[in-house]
Order: C-alpha cells, then structure tokens, then sequence
C-alpha cells in the first residue's frame, strides 16, 4: 500500500490533466523492490564483469594460502601485521588456497546464467501447455493436465534427482531437471488465468469477427494472461537458483573444479567449525540473490496492476482519509436529529492530476424528511454520499474540508471503531447495485443476523427472527424460506428489497439510498419506491435519495438539490425548484425530461460537464449556459438564498 504523501509530494496542481504513472514510476515507489533492484544489478554486473576483472584464476590453487580469512576478519582481530592482506585475499581462501572472492564472482555468473534459462524454459513449455489447455478445453485439456498432475505427484526435488542420475552430473543436465520439475506450475497458473480471459466477451467477439483459434490466441488471450507469466517468471527465478545450488550442493550439478556457489556451500560444509566464511559467503550470496529476485517480483506486480497504472494505489482503508486543518475548520456544534453536512470537500490524488470530486456542499436533512440529490452522472452525487459515510476509497480519496453533523457527533474526527458502529446502525446505506451488496457465499439470512448483532447484543435466534419479520415488512414472499436462500436465487427486485431491510433493520436515523431503482423495470421501481417511502416514515429516519428520475422526486422527496460539477448549485422544496427554476443547469434538466404527447425533438444541454480536475473559473456552467455573462466567467459564486426556503449559486437567477 502506498500513502498518498506519495503521490501529493509536490504535484498538487489541481488543474493539472491527468498523467498515469509510468511503469518506472510504479516500481519506484515501491521501495523495497528498488532496494532488491539495485542490488541484483550489483551482483550481476560484478558477476558479467569477472573475466575482466582484475581477480585470481577461480581455479588457481595455493596450498600456502589455504583458509586464509577474509581481510576485514583480519583486520578486526589485529593480524594484519603478521598477515598483510593481498587483493585476492579480501573474502578469504578455500581449503586448497583458491581466492574466494573469485570464484564467488564466477559461481554467481553460473548460478544466474543456469537459473534464468531453466526460468526462460520452463516458462516457455509451461505457458504453452496452459494456454493450449485452458483454450481448448475438452480432451485436450485433460490430456494434458492429466499429464501435468503425473508430474506433480512426485515431490519435486527426488524428480530433479531422478532426472539427474538418468541423464549423469552436470550443470546441463541439472539446468534441464529443474526446467522439467517446474513445468508444472507455469502450466498450472498459466491454465488457470486463460480460463477466466477465455469466458470473456471479447474473446468470444473476436472469434465472430473471423479471426481463427490461434490467432485469437495470440492476439486476445495471450496479452491477458502475459502478466501472469512475467510474474511467475520474476518469483520463480530465485526458486531456480535454489534448486541450482541445491543440485551443485549434493554433487549434482557443477562438477569440479568449476565454481558455482552450490558446490562452494557443498565444499565448504566440512569445514563449518574450523572456517566457517567458506561456506558462508556463498550462502550470503545465494539469500542476497533470492530475496533481491524476490522483491523486484513484488516491483513488476505493481507495475503490471492495471488498478496501479491508473492511479488507485494499494488496497483501501476502512475509512476515507481526512485531511482536514481542524484548527482552522471550527464550526458551532449543531443541534440536529437528522444531517447536517457542512463545506465538505472530497478530492481524488491520480497520478498528478487533483480531482475536486466535492466542493464546498452544504446540507441540511431533518429526521423524517427526504432530500433528492439530482444531477448528470459524474456530478458528485455518489462521492458525496459516500463521503458522509466516510466509504470514499482511500487511496486515492480524501476528505480535505468540513463537516458532517449526526446528532452532536462529527462523522469526519471520530476514531473508526466508533464510526464502524454508527454505519449500518445510526447511518444506513442502499447501494445501487444489490448484488454487489451481499455476500454471494452467504444466505441473505444470515447476513441480516449479521447486520444486527454487529451492533445489538442479542442472541442468535432472536436477529434470525427478526431477519424473518424485516423480510416479510418489506414483502418478500415466503420470507420463512427465502431468509434460507442465497443472493444468487432472488430476483434483482428481491435482492433490493433485502438491502433495504438490512439498512433498516436497526432503525437508523439518517438512511442514504444512492439509486437503488436504477436496474429495475418500472413495475418494480414503483414498489420499491412505495415501500422505502413507507419504511422511511415508519422509522421517521432521514434520507437522501440519490436520483436521475424528476417523477421519483416529484412523488418522493420533500425538498430537492441539484449538483453540477461537485456544487450544489440550487436547493430548495421540489415544487419551488420544479415549477420555478432559478439556475439555468436546472431549468436545462427539466427541459430534458420527456412529456407524454410532446412533440418535436428531445431537448438536451449542449456541451460536456467540465474535468473535475481543471473545472473552469468562475461559475462551472458558464461554458453551457445560453445566458452566460462575462461575470460569469470570472466572479466566484456562492449558494445565495432568494427566498426563506430556496437558494441557488447563479449571479443572473432566473
């Protein structure tokens, strides 16, 4: 997970367009991956430049200088006078005089030289045999997996054995053993992702389009799955190198007198006790390498996250970040049952770019009474919402300025396990999508228990029951046996009345419902509607209700706001607002609504909303409004009542 302190380390220029890191950039914000990085480039460019280096023969002995010890031993212990260290003594000798240095240089060269092309073949025959199975399917696939499954029922390192006394000692040969023995994870991984690219759409489109088995798989599957092996390749290089010296240790792999830091670690295991640095530092240079290979891994995994490349970095918290100066954000303590939503700004940090998803909304939501919040998409409404909830991902979100009243508490200074019990318990939520609401693994009774003993001490049969009624109030047919089913097995008119039962169930007092008609046929709609209207009275909480739809506001909602570009640029009761329109933006959306028996074109708003992140002077609608001044373009607006009950952000009011 990466802060966004990262991100924001001098690139806050709001007006900035967007610029998606680049691979490079990924890589070096993972700072533990440019450590294995930079050391992995050391120890390989000294180990390419050994045969010019100026370094002893690695095969070279001297019997005279056996055991010597490294020169900084020598020079902590004092005997460099009696001892006077020479170049090729600086890691010491072995004991038949050979300079350690040296063939530690050399034995790194092999070891990466016999490790990467076992990774190169066994990703290359691995990855072919996955994707051919997992394409095809059928009785190519079992074939070959069954085939695959014979070679992962013997342990790995007695096949690598095995392979090796049939073929004879020898790096060759121990660089083969090991490719064949990790065939079957390439080929198990590699299956496993085309699986899931192959049931995709556009693999599907471009087989009808005309494009034969191989090259769809070329084109469509593979460049899908390549991340898979990049990332497998870049974990299990270390792994090679391992069983490399893990062969070499056992006599297997390098033969003397060649060096390879296997046989260096095999050699040197005889003399532990009497000089234990010749087996030592091979054993260094082996960790050193595996968990440098190992943390540029976890570097190229970022880089090849396409959720990464787009700016949304690491995994987010349980709550929305603030950053808010709250010496300087002192506002009086309300007195309300309801909301009170007070200057809030949410921003989202991508890359270099500072979207201003919310800015400067102000609300009020009495306890019994319903907002509607309209608006084109991308206004702010969903952000705005969230924000209150404090679910907005961080990263890349962030809460920069306000308040958010509920009772005498701020949503935004409260520590999380205080605000993990006011959500779904004082503050409910109805996403619009139902199905990615409930957890597919658990049946809808279940999680409604959940919901309830989260917040209430009461045992398991009593939240079961009350599951049961809370299912039949919103009137699920059945309810003694759906409360059993799965989310799976309920229509999507079903599913959202379960979701709304569970944001009901503890009787919150402030219930946020973001679209949840949306993808609905009317029939439905009109049900759900008639029945959150009626649950929201019974429980005298109040709601906003997120919305495209003018009627549902009409039939719904007492009072109405209307956000544009992350304002809310007019608010006030919805048959003021309806009637009477004052900002140009809501007189343009009512326009737009379609009337039965009208006649000639639909209307529409000419132009596009703005970028949240380079949102223009001045009013943010001036570029689509037909009465725009030059004031208009340059003087700041601000929410200005024009009435006791209505207020709008326009200079000119209509």
């Amino acid at each position: 997970m990466y802060s966004n302190a990262v991100w924001r380390k001098g690139l806050r220029k709001p007006n900035q367009p967007a610029v998606r890191p680049s691979g490079w950039q990924l890589f070096n914000h993972n700072r533990l991956a440019r450590l294995g990085m930079w050391i992995f480039v050391c120890c390989t460019v000294l180990a390419c430049l050994a045969p010019i280096l100026p370094i002893p023969d690695p095969n070279a002995t001297a019997l005279v200088h056996r055991l010597a010890k490294p020169w900084l031993i020598q020079w902590f212990f004092g005997d460099m006078v009696q001892n006077p260290p020479v170049f090729e003594g600086w890691l010491g000798t072995d004991h038949l005089g050979r300079d350690l240095l040296s063939r530690v240089l050399w034995g790194t060269q092999i070891s990466l030289l016999v490790g990467g092309s076992a990774t190169l073949v066994a990703a290359l025959i691995g990855s072919l045999l996955g994707l051919v199975a997992g394409f095809w399917g059928g009785r190519i696939d079992n074939l070959l997996m069954r085939g695959i499954d014979m070679l992962m029922a013997f342990p790995y390192i007695l096949l690598a054995l095995a392979i090796v006394a049939v073929l004879g000692a020898g790096l060759m040969n121990a660089l083969f053993a090991i490719a064949i023995v990790n065939i079957p994870f390439f080929a198990r991984n590699v299956r496993g992702v085309t699986l899931g690219v192959v049931r995709q759409p556009f693999v599907e489109a471009a087989q009808l389009v005309g494009k034969n088995r191989w090259q769809t798989l070329c084109t469509d599957v593979l460049p899908n799955v390549m991340p898979t092996i990049v990332i497998t390749m870049a974990t299990t290089l270390g792994w090679m190198i391992l069983e490399t010296a893990g062969l070499s240790f056992l006599g297997l792999g390098a033969q003397p007198p060649q060096a390879d830091l296997g046989s260096m670690l095999g050699e040197g295991r005889k003399l532990l006790f009497t000089a234990p640095h010749v087996s030592i530092i091979p054993g260094l240079i082996i960790f050193i390498l595996v968990m440098s290979i190992n943390l540029i891994g976890d570097g190229i995994r970022d880089v090849l996250d396409p959720r990464l490349k787009s700016g949304v970095m690491g995994r987010p918290a349980a709550a929305t970040n603030i950053r808010c100066n709250r010496e300087a954000d002192e506002f009086a303590r309300p007195e309300v049952q309801g909301l009170i939503v007070n200057q809030l700004q949410t921003e989202f940090q991508l890359g270099h770019a500072t979207y201003q998803a919310v800015n400067n909304v102000s609300l009020t939501l009495e306890a019994g009474e319903c907002l509607g919040l309209v608006g084109e998409s991308g206004s702010g409404k969903s952000v705005l919402a969230l924000s209150i909830a404090r679910l907005v991902p961080s990263p890349p979100g962030c809460i920069v300025h306000g308040q958010v009243w509920q009772d005498t508490q701020d949503l935004l200074s409260i520590p999380l396990a205080q605000l993990q019990h006011i959500r779904g318990n004082k503050v409910a939520y109805v996403f619009q999508d139902p199905a990615t609401a409930l957890h597919p693994m658990l049946t809808v009774g279940s999680q409604l228990v959940e919901a309830i003993r989260a917040h209430r001490p009461i045992s398991y049969r009593q939240a079961w029951q009350q599951a049961v009624n809370w299912l039949e109030r919103v009137q699920i047919p059945n309810p003694g046996q759906r409360v059993h089913s799965y989310p799976y097995q309920l229509s999507g008119g079903m599913r959202q009345r379960v979701v709304i039962a569970m944001a009901l169930i503890n009787q919150p007092k402030v219930l946020i419902a973001d679209e949840p008609t949306t993808a609905l046929d009317v029939t439905v709609q009109a049900q759900i509607l008639k029945l959150l209207k009626q649950l929201q009275q019974d429980t005298k909480a109040a709601l906003l209700f997120i919305t495209h739809d003018f009627g549902v506001v009409t039939t719904l909602c007492e009072r109405i706001a209307v956000m544009y570009a992350g304002q809310i640029v007019e608010m006030g009761y919805t048959t003021d607002v309806l009637n009477h329109p004052a900002h140009p933006y809501t007189h343009q959306l009512i326009k737009c609504i379609p009337k039965l028996g009208g006649e000639g074109a639909l209307a529409t708003i000419d132009g596009l909303p703005p970028a949240m992140n380079a949102l223009p002077p001045g009013c943010h609608f001036a570029p689509r409004c037909p009465w725009a001044e030059t004031r208009c373009k340059e003087s700041t607006m601000t929410l200005k009542a024009i009435s006791n009950s209505h207020w709008v952000r326009c200079c000119k009011p209509l």
